[in-house]
Formats: structure tokens, sequence, C-alpha cells
């Protein structure tokens, strides 16, 4: 009889206005991504300019299922390039995959430097300095080629001052065969302080295309526009739609909603000049 009166009272209690406790306020700008309507590709091109930032975000520019690349502004300010890809295990410790499941590396540029990461997965991680500037757009491209059960995922990128692309770095890792499939981009608070959720982080993705596995070219003209979900993320301040004939996303700060989430965003229709890579598959 007390062990039922307990838990009357129990219930009671946390149903209550007055007894509830209060939520704990935000402490991180929620993850906002774009997720394209495109077949499965061999090379997925597309450009990004950064129009706000601050330290602790992320910039990804040409995700896929097994991967993404972009750039980074560092908690310390610091400005960064990265290419990260997983191995086919589960788990979060690096240390514990074996060395026949961990991804492979099998090209690094001279100026990169490549690690084990965790803790989000597992996997290898390419990473060099970058000083990229808010308002100047940047192309990046990642090619895929299957070998066997495995697929070799290779990350370039268009140096503005030089006018060349540099291949930062080829990963390969157990895929089954797959190519490129999944394809997104997305903006990240990964400095989570309580302090980020008040700042605000926004870029343009646009001309983008892929290379299908068939050899035709298609351009990046619809996306799905989601978040993530996190209960210690803010929920309303975030945003995407077209501006200047491109793709946007944005989050935290006083950014304003204007497009639903799960609804699809369309860019005019068009034609947009099909990159030239001396790379392609």
């Amino acid at each position: 009889m007390r062990i039922a009166f307990v838990l009357f009272v129990s219930m009671v209690l946390s149903s209550s206005n007055w007894a509830a406790e209060p939520a704990a306020p935000p402490r991180a700008a929620r993850s906002v991504h774009l997720g394209y309507r495109v077949p499965d590709a061999v090379l997925f091109y597309n450009e990004m300019t950064v129009l706000e930032s601050t330290p602790g975000s992320y910039f990804m520019a040409a995700g896929w299922n097994t991967g993404y690349f972009g750039i980074q502004e560092l908690s310390d300010g610091r400005k960064v390039i990265l290419f990260s890809v997983w191995d086919p295990t589960k788990g979060d410790d690096p240390n514990a995959v074996k060395e026949e499941e961990r991804v492979e590396c099998l090209h690094q540029a001279p100026d990169v430097r490549i690690r084990r990461f965790g803790g989000e997965g597992t996997g290898g991680q390419c990473m060099g300095n970058f000083d990229w500037t808010i308002g100047q757009t940047y192309r990046f491209a990642v090619t895929a080629a299957a070998d066997g059960q495995k697929t070799a995922y290779a990350g370039y990128v268009w140096l503005n001052d030089r006018s060349q692309w540099e291949h930062l770095v080829t990963f390969r890792t157990r895929t089954g065969g797959q190519s490129l499939r999944g394809l997104y981009s997305f903006i990240e608070d990964f400095r989570r302080d309580g302090r980020s959720v008040h700042e605000v982080r926004r870029a343009r993705f646009g001309n983008g295309w892929v290379k299908t596995a068939g050899g035709e070219w298609a351009p990046l003209k619809r996306a799905r526009f989601t978040a993530s979900g996190a209960e210690w993320e803010a929920k309303d301040n975030i945003n995407a739609g077209v501006e200047d004939g491109r793709f946007f996303l944005a989050t935290g700060g006083d950014t304003k909603t204007t497009h639903a989430l799960w609804s699809t965003i369309e860019t005019p229709a068009g034609e947009t000049p099909r990159p030239k890579v001396p790379f392609e598959p």
C-alpha cells in the first residue's frame, strides 16, 4: 500500500506544472542540412560561400553516406579544411577497430595531417590549414572509385590563390562496392558552450553537380531541408532557402525560419556551367 501511495504522489508531482523542474537552456544551435535529390554518383562537385561564421563552426559542402568534406572555424579562430571517411564498423572507440576494418589512406598531400577519429563513429580524418574568408566562394569535389568490396574516396579543393586543384587525400573503406549516395551539405555548431547558440552561422551552396555511374552529368537543383533534434539544441532559430540563385542554410542567433523543416527547396530553372575537372572519372 505504501509503494502504491508513493507512486501516486510521484505521478501527481511530475504532472504538475508548479512541481516540474525548469527546462535547461539550449547550449547549441541546431545542425541544418540540405539533402540533394540526385542519383548515385562517381563525382560530387559543389561550391560554398560562408556568409557569417563564429568560432566552433563547421561548413560542410560535400557529404555522402560514408564521409564529409568542408571547412571549419575552430574554437580558437583558426581556419582549417576537413575531409573524413567512416570505418564500416559500429562504435565510437577508434582503437577498438581491427586493423583490417580501418579506413586506409592511399594518398596524402604534403600539407595535411592524417589521423584516426572517434566519438561519432570512427574513421580516418584529413585536416589542413586553410585560411578561408567570409564572402569568398570555394570549390570542392569528391570522387568515388569502387574496387571489389571497397571504395576509394578522393577529396579535391580548388585553390583560389593558385588557380589550381589540390588533391588533398584519398581514403578507402569497405562499402560493398557502392559509389557516392545520400548526398548532402550542412552547417554545425560544435562549440556547444551555451553562448554559441546565440551566434549566427550562414552559408550559400550552389552550382552543384554530380556525374552518375552511367556517365551522365546532373545539376543539384532540388534539396530537402532538415535539422538535428537533440534536446540541448535551440529549436527555432534555423532557416534555409534560395537567394541569388543558390541554396542557403542558417542557424543560431536571430535567425528566423521562412521554410518549414522537411520542405523541398528548388533553385530557379536554367543552365549553370558544368565544372571542368581534370580528375573526372
